[in-house]
């Protein structure tokens, strides 16, 4: 296959690893295939249906190091569904009668694209398959390599998607700070809420990092310096049954012997009883283009807080969300060695037009190659059986009841 143009764009929530797998993949084709023109399309599948974009200039490329020391993504993100239409006419993206897949084949046609990268989630990612697809029946071949990014790990099957360590470790840095508020008052209980809209690991790889930085301190208990008092009391995820009644009971055992409570919390945990109950209330919960619901607008932290304080008696609450603490930093050193691995393989795919998300397969022996689109679906569930988790939850003296049990 003949490489004469790729493009590049990033889509969906930001997570570790957007900037730096963009300079990834610029150096890569700089290395081995520096004929090849590279293009952005700037905020993702947004940018394509407006002709924004981005001509990667010789500067850029000789520079493409420096974005692995930065987060967040210099071309920019949106959550745009191609074949979500009416919510594409809506903001103005294309016209009344228009088809967005139309017009972004179109877009790409005209830009002379021959390999598309997406870096993004399973939207993103099916997105792109979507639009292929169209292309392929329409007579122009693009070959599309995408890139897993979500900080919560649930892409199936690919076993690490890109920028979840790095969020683990920074959601972490953000709860030393949080839970350092626990003397600001008598009885106080604090929830950590992590993002996690199905999947816990995120949630329990947080808690693991806290928990390692807390074993390498000293403490100071004659002054009311403690690790159970900076301990992790309670990890919920939605992959657990909560039984609220039972938990609030340890917990309040904890209160009244150190004086707080630390929860970490995944954002998605009982989601599904709080939709119903604000729905039989009649209220209206908002979903976003790809029929989500926004969590930021049923605010998970606080339900949960609410349940818990008048139980465990707690005289001060505090809810904090270390998402967007998380999600736009740098990628650590753990990512750097992934993101350089996946940015490798993903150019190589492209230059010999083999289509597919680059992850390490866990149907297929972990093997890293290209997975085919078809097999990319997103909520995958976390593995709470995992020897790590299970040892997080004994230790914490949290019951293990599996959801469903």
């Amino acid at each position: 296959m003949s490489v004469r143009r790729v493009a590049l764009l990033t889509a969906g929530g930001f997570a570790p690893c957007l900037s730096s797998a963009i300079g990834g993949l610029i150096e890569r084709y700089t290395e081995i295939a520096p004929e090849v023109e590279i293009i952005a399309y700037t905020h993702g599948y947004y940018g394509l249906l407006r002709g924004d974009k981005i001509v990667i200039d010789a500067e850029t490329r000789a520079n493409a190091g420096l974005l692995h020391r930065f987060g967040g993504s210099p071309i920019g993100n949106s959550r745009v569904k191609l074949t979500n239409v009416k919510d594409c006419v809506k903001r103005g993206l294309v016209t009344e009668g228009q088809d967005p897949l139309q017009v972004a084949a179109e877009r790409l046609k005209a830009d002379g694209v021959d390999v598309l990268h997406t870096i993004g989630g399973d939207d993103t990612n099916t997105t792109a398959a979507d639009l292929a697809a169209y292309l392929e029946e329409n007579g122009y071949h693009l070959t599309v390599v995408g890139l897993p990014k979500t900080i919560d790990n649930d892409v199936v099957p690919i076993k690490q998607s890109l920028g979840a360590w790095t969020a683990a470790e920074q959601g972490a840095g953000f709860a030393r700070n949080i839970i350092g508020e626990h003397r600001s008052g008598p009885r106080m209980l604090i929830v950590h809420e992590v993002m996690g809209r199905h999947c816990g690991w995120l949630t329990g790889a947080t808690a693991v990092k806290y928990r390692e930085w807390l074993d390498t301190q000293k403490w100071v208990p004659g002054i009311g310096l403690t690790k159970e008092r900076w301990d992790v009391h309670a990890v919920f995820v939605p992959e657990l049954a909560i039984d609220i009644d039972a938990e609030a009971e340890r917990l309040r055992g904890v209160m009244d012997e150190i004086g707080n409570v630390n929860i970490f919390l995944s954002e998605g945990a009982g989601m599904h009883e709080i939709v119903a109950q604000l729905e039989a209330a009649g209220e209206t919960v908002q979903r976003d283009a790809f029929g989500h619901v926004a969590l930021d607008t049923i605010n998970p932290g606080q339900w949960f807080a609410k349940q818990f304080a008048a139980k465990l008696g707690a005289e001060k609450v505090m809810v904090q969300k270390s998402g967007y603490y998380s999600r736009a930093a740098a990628a650590n050193a753990e990512d750097l060695r992934l993101i350089k691995s996946m940015t490798d393989l993903a150019v190589e795919c492209a230059l010999r037009g083999e289509a597919g998300v680059i992850g390490h397969d866990e149907e297929d022996g972990d093997r890293l190659k290209a997975i085919a689109f078809p097999r990319i679906a997103g909520g995958k569930p976390f593995d709470v059986q995992q020897e790590w988790f299970r040892a997080l939850l004994a230790d914490i003296g949290q019951p293990f009841v599996p959801a469903g049990s």
